[in-house]
Parts: structure tokens; C-alpha cells; sequence
């Protein structure tokens, strides 16, 4: 007789051909609307399941976990970030945690440009102004942007995204500086010419773009805040691709309506989707709707994942994107 299928419950809509593909190898249970899970449905998904598959909208917390069944032995998230996930509290109750690593760090990397180049140059301030209707053809002092060519870019976690993201920024002309927790290899620092800051405080106070591309962890929860924000020139821009946690939020929203950061482009936020409308009122800030990871591409490749860790899981092996507590 056939072994029995591990059931799977999946929180949200994924790609066509990866739920297509989860239904095949496992039993399934998808999502029938791309809407967000209660928290009830989350409970009967962990008292039930095999597998849950969530994404980072789903908070699996401490609570939740001390609901889930003894079925429940693998948290295969849909995403590379987990700390949605309280990973700690998994592993004490026996439920290992895997993630998407290693997939979107081209796509993070490109709309990180994408905003320093749209906030600089102050794009949607353009296209705001075209598709009102209301421009009256070209004039030599009308919305004027600053170039990127020679301004310095400080890059907050020079993991794989933060790297990816020197290499673009060096294309245009831009000198490479950093913070990380340790310096990285000296062959990295040489091809992109960048400039190690062991001081967070000495490097942003001398940037003209500062670019956050590091985790959420306790450690770096309001790393960027008022103080530190303070600390930047009034001509500096700040852009974040990565956790809305490590800025504080109000106090960049204080200094950007009092001018004292001439912009910010935002792709995450401090509170997920409550966005402080007070931010979403100036022009000199780009607002996003989490989308540094939304291709077609990345998207599927995070699907194919997920399946590897399950299927690698259901073989009698650790997956291997597993997470463990302490390395985050």
C-alpha cells in the first residue's frame, strides 16, 4: 500500500504551478481567496497539519504554537524572513522552521535602485504630474533631482542583498561604504571597492544614501532611530527594501516633514500595512507596497523551495533551508 500523504495546509494563494505541484506530491489543503488567514483558522491549521506553509503575514507566535498538534513537525515558510515566526518556541515543541533563502536577492537588490534612483530623481512627482494632466511642456529648473554618479552609499548589512546591491550601485558610479556586524571578505571589499564603518554612528553621519539590508531581530529593532537618524545630513536619503522595524518610523516621518532628510523610499513599514498616513502625505517620500520581491520569477522559485524543504523533510531528512535559532 501506498504510505500515506503528509498533509499540507498552505495560508495563502501561491502560484499556479507551485500549488498545482504541492497537490500532487502532498495532501493539500490551498487557499480558495488570496486573503490572509484569522487566527482561527490558523489554530486548526497547526492542531491539524502535518506542514503548515505561511507567509510573513501570518504571525505564528508563541500562542499559536501552543496550539499545534502532535502532527505538526515542519513550518515550511513561504519567504525568507521568519521573524513572524517565533523560532525558538518551534523548536523547543519539536517543529522545525525553514525558509526561502537564497532567491530574491537579485529582485531586493533591483528595487533598491529603483528607489534611491525614484526618490532622487523624484520620479512619481513626474508621473503624478503627467497623469494629471496639468504639464505645460519642459522647463530647465522644474523638478530637479540630484545625480547618483559619486554619492556616497552607506549599506546597512552587507549580507548576500546588501552586496548585490553595492554591485548595481557601483555600476552607477557610486562609492561603496558599509556596517556589518563583522567586515566581509577582503576579496569582496577590493571588487567593490567598499569602505568597512565598525562605528553605525560615524558611517550615516557622512552618507548621502543610506540603504537598510539587514534582519529584523531584537538587536536591530529601531537601530535607525531618532538619535541615529539625527545624525544625517540634511541632504541624505534613506531607503528600505528589507524590515520596516529597523527604522523608526515616526521619527523619520517627524525629520522628513520638517526637512531635515530630504526623502525616503519605503517598500516595508513599522507596522506591516498600516502605513503612518502622516508619511504618506509628502512628496519627497516613495512608498511601496512590499513589492522588492514581486516577480514572476522570484515568486516561483520561492514555491520550488518551499516544496524541496517538504519533500526533503518527508524523505526523512532536515531540510535544507532549515532555520535555526541563534543564527537569524
Amino acid at each position: 500500500m501506498p504510505s500515506q500523504k503528509l498533509s499540507v495546509v498552505v495560508t495563502r494563494r501561491l502560484p499556479e504551478a507551485v500549488e498545482t505541484r504541492m497537490s500532487e506530491l502532498f495532501d493539500t489543503r490551498l487557499r480558495a481567496d488570496d486573503t490572509p488567514m484569522a487566527r482561527e483558522e490558523l489554530s486548526e491549521a497547526v492542531r491539524t497539519a502535518d506542514v503548515l506553509v505561511p507567509t510573513i503575514g501570518d504571525q505564528i507566535d508563541a500562542g499559536l504554537l501552543g496550539q499545534a498538534g502532535e502532527r505538526l513537525k515542519l513550518i515550511a515558510n513561504y519567504g525568507a524572513g521568519v521573524d513572524h515566526i517565533d523560532v525558538q518556541t518551534a523548536r523547543q515543541r519539536g517543529i522545525l522552521v525553514s525558509n526561502t533563502s537564497d532567491v530574491l536577492t537579485d529582485d531586493t537588490a533591483d528595487m533598491t535602485l529603483a528607489l534611491i534612483l525614484a526618490v532622487t530623481r523624484r520620479i512619481p512627482e513626474g508621473l503624478a504630474l503627467m497623469q494629471s494632466g496639468n504639464w505645460e511642456g519642459w522647463s530647465p529648473t522644474a523638478l530637479l533631482g540630484g545625480r547618483i554618479t559619486g554619492r556616497r552609499l552607506g549599506i546597512l548589512g552587507m549580507g548576500r542583498i546588501g552586496q548585490a546591491v553595492a554591485r548595481r550601485a557601483r555600476a552607477f558610479g557610486m562609492q561603496i561604504h558599509y556596517h556589518n556586524r563583522t567586515p566581509v571578505h577582503p576579496g569582496i571589499e577590493e571588487e567593490l571597492e567598499a569602505t568597512y564603518w565598525e562605528s553605525l554612528d560615524q558611517m550615516v553621519s557622512r552618507m548621502d544614501v543610506v540603504s537598510v539590508n539587514c534582519p529584523h531581530t531584537p538587536s536591530t529593532y529601531h537601530l535607525m532611530n531618532a538619535r541615529r537618524l539625527r545624525l544625517m545630513k540634511p541632504s541624505a536619503v534613506i531607503v528600505n527594501t528589507s524590515r520596516g522595524e529597523v527604522i523608526d518610523e515616526n521619527a523619520l516621518t517627524r525629520m522628513l516633514r520638517a526637512g531635515e532628510l530630504a526623502g525616503a523610499g519605503l517598500d516595508v513599514f513599522e507596522h506591516g500595512s498600516q502605513v503612518n498616513p502622516r508619511l504618506q502625505e509628502l512628496k519627497n517620500v516613495v512608498l511601496l507596497p512590499h513589492m522588492g520581491s514581486a516577480t514572476v520569477e522570484g515568486r516561483i522559485e520561492m514555491g520550488e523551495k518551499v516544496l524541496l524543504n517538504i519533500k526533503t523533510f518527508d524523505d526523512g531528512h532536515r531540510p535544507p533551508d532549515q532555520v535555526v535559532p541563534g543564527m537569524l
